[in-house]
């Protein structure tokens, strides 16, 4: 309940601080990237539930030939990778904060297609709700391989406490301000999660 409480009064802190910083991004994102400013996806929460999480745009919606998607790297722009770099791209969460469908600090959520592939062991991420920042993120963010951080989400599950959620509060606003380990080395995004088998290969 103080978790709770905490994320609500804080997220609506900022929300109400970020208001305008919203507005000139949400500006910015429909002229750079055109009318649909925010993207949002189903993401699994607290137990696996979906959920439906926003963020800043940062892609535009190119397409091949067969009307395929092209990949991120393509499709990311300059402007996206300002805000991924800044992480302006997330603050739309704060909502999703407010709403209970994430704390400020948890697991990272991830893709619905992601669930039937963790083991055992890596699903346990999902006994806590996800966060907008968490211990994985504070110790490599997306430099690091998965297994590294599905070890460092569960293991915040295990030690998880109000003291060390301040810590990384603190050491994710360290990490804003650096950049560091926005993307996984040569590569502008995260790669996919295969599988714990093709990822051993």
């Amino acid at each position: 309940m103080l978790k709770r409480l905490f994320d609500f009064l804080i997220a609506s802190l900022l929300l109400v601080c970020a208001i305008p910083l919203l507005v000139v991004v949400a500006i910015l994102v429909r002229i750079y990237l055109g009318r649909r400013i925010l993207f949002s996806q189903v993401r699994p929460g607290l137990r696996g539930r979906p959920f439906s999480v926003h963020k800043f745009r940062t892609m535009t919606d190119a397409r091949d030939n067969q009307g395929n998607l092209l990949p991120d790297d393509v499709r990311l722009t300059r402007f996206g990778l300002f805000l991924r770099r800044s992480s302006l791209d997330e603050l739309p969460q704060l909502f999703n904060v407010l709403k209970g469908d994430i704390s400020l600090v948890g697991p990272r959520p991830l893709l619905m297609d992601y669930l039937p592939l963790y083991s055992p062991e890596q699903a346990r991420r999902h006994e806590v709700r996800p966060g907008i920042t968490g211990w994985a993120q504070v110790n490599g963010r997306n430099a690091i391989s998965w297994e590294e951080k599905f070890k460092l989400d569960v293991w915040y599950v295990d030690h998880r406490s109000f003291y060390l959620d301040l810590k990384i509060l603190f050491l994710t606003a360290k990490k804003v301000l650096i950049k560091e380990g926005i993307s996984a080395p040569g590569m502008e995004t995260m790669p996919r999660f295969l599988g714990n088998k093709n990822n051993q290969e």
